[in-house]
């Protein structure tokens, strides 16, 4: 559906509710970087990185992969700032894959007070623009997860993004994981790709060695 994965100088966003498989994906792309010979960068704004689902997802590859993962744990909006700045220090064009997981839970974390909702709405921005510029520039993929918020339409509750006119004007790709109310069963709808003209999706799974697509 993605064409054979994330793609080289694009940005990929990433959104869902809880238990959606977002952070199991994040993972499983950073392992397939590393098998592949190249490095990922993970940041970890949402403090949902385990060492135990890593090794989960890259089973038997586990001590080959870890030393290619680079893992930064900002633990504010200001640290995460600070950290997508300084990523040009660390990327090198052995570094295939920047993961930010989620790039909006620090902000939201924020968003409380209203003096500053200007001056947040403006930093994401920026950070996600410095990320689209990293993926334009080091032609490197970068994937950006983000949590979800409910938005009222016509009568109807959609799930949109936190952020989303930021984050869906500078993705080059969106992705949009829904809860089906099956046990195990998820749904994967790609709602923008550079490729595709129309949106597609797509059923999986997650198990303990990750997500999965459904075989019917």
């Amino acid at each position: 559906m993605l064409y054979g994965g994330l793609t080289l100088g694009d940005v990929t966003l990433v959104y869902g509710e809880a238990e959606t498989g977002k952070t199991s994906l994040a993972i499983q792309c950073a392992v397939n970087t590393a098998r592949s010979g190249y490095k990922a960068i993970f940041v970890d704004s949402d403090g949902t990185f385990s060492p135990v689902r890593l090794s989960q997802i890259a089973q038997k590859d586990t001590e080959e992969v870890a030393p290619s993962i680079t893992l930064v744990k900002p633990t504010t909006f200001q640290e995460q700032a600070l950290a997508i700045d300084r990523l040009d220090e660390y990327l090198t064009k052995t570094v295939g894959i920047v993961i930010v997981d989620t790039v909006t839970s620090l902000y939201r974390l924020e968003l409380g007070q209203p003096k500053k909702t200007f001056t947040l709405n403006r930093e994401l921005g920026r950070q996600v623009a410095g990320l689209a510029q990293i993926a334009k520039t080091r032609k490197s993929a970068v994937l950006i997860n983000s949590q979800v918020r409910n938005v009222f339409l016509q009568g109807a509750v959609t799930m949109e993004p936190v952020g989303t006119r930021v984050l869906k004007f500078w993705a080059d790709t969106v992705l949009n994981l829904k809860l089906t109310g099956q046990s195990r069963m998820l749904k994967a709808v790609l709602e923008k790709h550079p490729q595709r003209k129309r949106s597609t999706s797509c059923y999986f799974t997650i198990g303990k060695t990750g997500i999965r697509r459904h075989r019917r």
